[in-house]
Protein backbone atom coordinates (compact mmCIF):
# COMPACT_ATOMS: atom_id res chain seq x y z
CA UNK A 1 0.00 0.00 0.00
CA UNK A 2 1.33 3.01 -0.78
CA UNK A 3 -0.18 5.79 1.62
CA UNK A 4 0.60 9.33 2.40
CA UNK A 5 0.61 10.74 6.16
CA UNK A 6 0.62 14.42 7.00
CA UNK A 7 1.35 15.19 10.61
CA UNK A 8 3.59 12.69 10.85
CA UNK A 9 6.48 13.76 12.33
CA UNK A 10 5.05 13.08 16.13
CA UNK A 11 2.44 11.95 17.78
CA UNK A 12 -0.97 10.12 15.36
CA UNK A 13 0.91 10.43 12.80
CA UNK A 14 4.06 8.54 13.49
CA UNK A 15 1.98 5.82 15.29
CA UNK A 16 0.17 5.34 11.85
CA UNK A 17 3.69 4.82 9.98
CA UNK A 18 5.45 2.67 12.70
CA UNK A 19 2.12 0.19 12.46
CA UNK A 20 2.17 0.26 8.82
CA UNK A 21 5.68 -0.49 8.82
CA UNK A 22 5.52 -3.01 11.90
CA UNK A 23 2.77 -4.77 9.58
CA UNK A 24 4.08 -5.06 6.19
CA UNK A 25 8.02 -3.93 4.58
CA UNK A 26 6.29 -3.44 1.59
CA UNK A 27 3.96 -0.39 2.62
CA UNK A 28 5.51 2.64 1.16
CA UNK A 29 5.13 6.21 2.52
CA UNK A 30 5.36 9.72 1.83
CA UNK A 31 5.11 11.26 5.38
CA UNK A 32 4.75 15.20 5.95
CA UNK A 33 4.77 17.49 8.56
CA UNK A 34 6.36 21.59 8.83
CA UNK A 35 8.64 19.89 11.87
CA UNK A 36 11.68 18.77 9.45
CA UNK A 37 13.96 17.95 11.95
CA UNK A 38 11.25 15.28 13.63
CA UNK A 39 10.10 13.77 10.42
CA UNK A 40 13.62 12.82 9.51
CA UNK A 41 13.55 10.78 12.71
CA UNK A 42 10.63 9.14 12.10
CA UNK A 43 12.13 8.19 8.62
CA UNK A 44 15.13 6.86 10.06
CA UNK A 45 12.94 4.66 12.44
CA UNK A 46 10.28 3.62 9.98
CA UNK A 47 13.27 2.55 7.42
CA UNK A 48 13.73 2.88 3.67
CA UNK A 49 10.02 2.39 2.34
CA UNK A 50 9.50 5.93 3.94
CA UNK A 51 9.86 9.32 2.06
CA UNK A 52 9.20 12.68 2.89
CA UNK A 53 7.83 16.20 2.66
CA UNK A 54 8.48 19.06 4.18
CA UNK A 55 5.29 21.19 4.07
CA UNK A 56 3.19 24.12 5.20
CA UNK A 57 -0.66 22.76 5.21
CA UNK A 58 -1.44 26.34 5.53
CA UNK A 59 -0.31 26.89 1.77
CA UNK A 60 -2.83 27.16 -0.71
CA UNK A 61 -0.46 24.47 -2.88
CA UNK A 62 0.14 21.79 -0.14
CA UNK A 63 -2.14 19.42 -1.82
CA UNK A 64 -0.13 20.05 -5.41
CA UNK A 65 3.14 19.75 -3.67
CA UNK A 66 2.57 16.96 -1.68
CA UNK A 67 0.88 14.33 -3.95
CA UNK A 68 3.88 15.41 -6.55
CA UNK A 69 6.06 14.25 -4.03
CA UNK A 70 4.39 11.40 -3.45
CA UNK A 71 4.25 10.27 -7.12
CA UNK A 72 8.35 10.38 -7.02
CA UNK A 73 8.48 8.71 -3.87
CA UNK A 74 5.74 5.76 -4.95
CA UNK A 75 4.74 6.20 -8.21
CA UNK A 76 0.66 6.23 -7.07
CA UNK A 77 -1.08 6.62 -3.69
CA UNK A 78 -3.48 3.83 -2.77
CA UNK A 79 -4.50 6.01 1.10
CA UNK A 80 -4.15 9.19 2.43
CA UNK A 81 -4.47 9.82 6.61
CA UNK A 82 -4.86 13.62 5.96
CA UNK A 83 -4.08 13.92 10.47
CA UNK A 84 -2.24 17.09 10.39
CA UNK A 85 -4.01 19.67 12.86
CA UNK A 86 -3.35 22.71 15.02
CA UNK A 87 -5.08 23.93 18.15
CA UNK A 88 -5.48 27.49 20.13
CA UNK A 89 -6.77 27.90 23.51
CA UNK A 90 -9.08 31.20 24.14
CA UNK A 91 -12.46 32.14 24.41
CA UNK A 92 -14.08 33.22 20.66
CA UNK A 93 -14.44 37.20 22.11
CA UNK A 94 -10.63 37.25 22.15
CA UNK A 95 -9.80 35.54 19.23
CA UNK A 96 -8.32 37.01 16.07
CA UNK A 97 -9.50 36.81 12.14
CA UNK A 98 -5.68 36.07 11.55
CA UNK A 99 -5.56 32.75 13.59
CA UNK A 100 -9.34 31.62 12.54
CA UNK A 101 -8.28 31.85 8.95
CA UNK A 102 -4.53 29.81 10.01
CA UNK A 103 -7.14 27.06 12.55
CA UNK A 104 -9.30 26.70 9.30
CA UNK A 105 -6.45 26.57 6.92
CA UNK A 106 -5.13 23.26 8.45
CA UNK A 107 -7.60 21.84 10.11
CA UNK A 108 -10.04 21.74 7.29
CA UNK A 109 -8.95 23.43 3.69
CA UNK A 110 -5.78 21.22 4.09
CA UNK A 111 -7.57 18.05 3.95
CA UNK A 112 -9.69 19.56 0.73
CA UNK A 113 -6.83 20.48 -0.74
CA UNK A 114 -4.88 17.07 -0.43
CA UNK A 115 -8.17 14.92 -0.88
CA UNK A 116 -8.13 17.22 -4.57
CA UNK A 117 -5.20 16.25 -5.50
CA UNK A 118 -4.81 13.45 -4.66
CA UNK A 119 -8.53 12.22 -6.12
CA UNK A 120 -7.43 10.96 -9.67
CA UNK A 121 -4.52 8.88 -8.29
CA UNK A 122 -6.92 7.21 -5.71
CA UNK A 123 -9.82 6.94 -8.38
CA UNK A 124 -6.97 4.69 -10.14
CA UNK A 125 -6.17 2.83 -7.29
CA UNK A 126 -9.54 2.32 -5.70
CA UNK A 127 -7.99 3.83 -2.75
CA UNK A 128 -9.08 5.17 0.61
CA UNK A 129 -8.82 8.83 2.74
CA UNK A 130 -9.10 9.05 6.53
CA UNK A 131 -8.74 12.57 8.44
CA UNK A 132 -8.50 12.83 11.79
CA UNK A 133 -11.13 15.00 13.79
CA UNK A 134 -12.16 15.40 17.17
CA UNK A 135 -14.87 14.23 19.43
CA UNK A 136 -14.65 18.74 19.90
CA UNK A 137 -16.39 18.30 16.52
CA UNK A 138 -19.48 17.61 17.66
CA UNK A 139 -19.15 18.63 21.40
CA UNK A 140 -18.52 22.32 22.25
CA UNK A 141 -15.22 22.88 23.87
CA UNK A 142 -14.32 25.48 26.25
CA UNK A 143 -11.31 28.06 24.90
CA UNK A 144 -11.33 25.81 21.88
CA UNK A 145 -14.15 27.47 19.88
CA UNK A 146 -12.48 27.65 16.45
CA UNK A 147 -10.46 24.13 17.09
CA UNK A 148 -14.11 22.31 17.45
CA UNK A 149 -15.49 24.27 14.77
CA UNK A 150 -12.97 23.55 12.00
CA UNK A 151 -12.93 20.18 13.26
CA UNK A 152 -17.07 19.79 12.91
CA UNK A 153 -16.38 21.12 8.76
CA UNK A 154 -13.72 18.52 8.30
CA UNK A 155 -16.50 15.80 9.30
CA UNK A 156 -19.13 17.25 6.83
CA UNK A 157 -16.05 18.13 4.32
CA UNK A 158 -15.17 14.21 4.49
CA UNK A 159 -18.95 13.15 4.30
CA UNK A 160 -19.40 15.17 1.20
CA UNK A 161 -16.14 13.52 0.03
CA UNK A 162 -17.53 10.17 0.23
CA UNK A 163 -20.56 11.11 -1.52
CA UNK A 164 -19.26 12.21 -4.89
CA UNK A 165 -16.52 10.30 -4.48
CA UNK A 166 -18.04 6.67 -4.09
CA UNK A 167 -18.56 6.18 -7.92
CA UNK A 168 -15.20 6.28 -8.13
CA UNK A 169 -14.54 3.67 -5.57
CA UNK A 170 -12.82 6.05 -3.12
CA UNK A 171 -13.74 5.24 0.88
CA UNK A 172 -13.39 8.44 2.66
CA UNK A 173 -13.99 8.38 6.84
CA UNK A 174 -12.60 10.14 9.75
CA UNK A 175 -11.35 8.98 13.48
CA UNK A 176 -12.13 11.74 16.25
CA UNK A 177 -10.17 10.98 19.27
CA UNK A 178 -11.32 12.23 22.38
CA UNK A 179 -8.46 12.77 25.38
CA UNK A 180 -5.23 11.95 23.59
CA UNK A 181 -1.97 11.94 24.72
CA UNK A 182 0.99 13.07 22.23
CA UNK A 183 3.06 15.43 22.14
CA UNK A 184 0.61 18.27 21.58
CA UNK A 185 -1.55 17.68 24.78
CA UNK A 186 1.38 16.57 27.10
CA UNK A 187 1.71 19.55 28.58
CA UNK A 188 -2.34 19.80 29.66
CA UNK A 189 -1.62 16.32 31.60
CA UNK A 190 1.92 17.22 32.65
CA UNK A 191 0.08 18.13 36.42
CA UNK A 192 -1.15 14.76 38.10
CA UNK A 193 -4.42 15.60 39.51
CA UNK A 194 -5.71 17.20 36.28
CA UNK A 195 -5.26 14.56 34.14
CA UNK A 196 -6.52 12.05 36.86
CA UNK A 197 -9.61 14.14 37.24
CA UNK A 198 -10.14 13.95 33.26
CA UNK A 199 -9.42 10.38 33.10
CA UNK A 200 -12.20 9.92 35.99
CA UNK A 201 -14.44 11.58 33.24
CA UNK A 202 -13.32 8.67 31.00
CA UNK A 203 -15.48 5.11 31.46
CA UNK A 204 -12.63 3.19 30.63
CA UNK A 205 -10.93 5.18 32.62
CA UNK A 206 -7.92 6.36 31.31
CA UNK A 207 -6.60 8.56 28.44
CA UNK A 208 -5.94 7.33 24.34
CA UNK A 209 -2.68 7.04 23.40
CA UNK A 210 -1.59 7.93 19.45
CA UNK A 211 -1.51 3.78 19.05
CA UNK A 212 -5.22 3.52 19.75
CA UNK A 213 -6.06 6.17 17.11
CA UNK A 214 -3.70 4.94 14.48
CA UNK A 215 -5.11 1.15 15.21
CA UNK A 216 -8.90 2.76 13.90
CA UNK A 217 -6.96 4.66 11.01
CA UNK A 218 -5.58 1.13 9.45
CA UNK A 219 -8.30 -0.80 10.01
CA UNK A 220 -10.19 2.52 7.60
CA UNK A 221 -8.13 1.92 5.47
CA UNK A 222 -8.13 -2.05 5.17
CA UNK A 223 -10.00 -4.30 3.21
CA UNK A 224 -11.38 -4.80 5.90
CA UNK A 225 -13.26 -1.67 5.85
CA UNK A 226 -14.26 -2.20 1.59
CA UNK A 227 -17.47 -1.41 2.70
CA UNK A 228 -17.38 1.31 5.03
CA UNK A 229 -17.48 5.21 3.50
CA UNK A 230 -19.04 8.53 5.16
CA UNK A 231 -18.45 7.47 8.99
CA UNK A 232 -16.92 8.95 11.70
CA UNK A 233 -15.31 6.74 14.27
CA UNK A 234 -15.21 7.94 18.01
CA UNK A 235 -11.69 6.23 19.75
CA UNK A 236 -12.75 8.01 22.89
CA UNK A 237 -12.95 6.05 25.58
CA UNK A 238 -16.73 6.31 25.73
CA UNK A 239 -16.38 9.42 27.12
CA UNK A 240 -19.02 11.04 24.04
CA UNK A 241 -21.65 9.35 26.67
CA UNK A 242 -20.52 10.21 30.05
CA UNK A 243 -22.82 13.97 29.65
CA UNK A 244 -25.55 12.77 32.09
CA UNK A 245 -23.55 10.93 34.97
CA UNK A 246 -21.00 14.47 34.37
CA UNK A 247 -24.40 16.58 35.80
CA UNK A 248 -25.57 14.08 37.98
CA UNK A 249 -28.52 12.68 35.51
CA UNK A 250 -29.79 9.26 36.53
CA UNK A 251 -29.99 7.25 40.28
CA UNK A 252 -27.32 5.25 39.80
CA UNK A 253 -26.89 1.85 38.14
CA UNK A 254 -29.48 -0.74 39.34
CA UNK A 255 -29.34 -3.10 41.20
CA UNK A 256 -27.82 -7.02 39.83
CA UNK A 257 -30.06 -9.47 40.01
Amino acid sequence: MRVIITGAASGIGRAVAELLVAESSAHQMLLTDRDGEGLAVVAAAVGASAGTCVADLSSPDCGDVIVAAALAHMGGVDAVVSNAGIIASAPLVEQTTELFDRIYAINTRATWLLAKAAHPHLAASRGAFVATASMSATQPTPGLGFYSSSKAALLMLVRQLSLEWGPDGIRCNTVSPGPTYTPMTQAGYADADRRAAREAMIPLRKLGMAEDVANTIRFLLSPQAGHITGIDILVDGGMSNNLMPATGGGTGQAASK
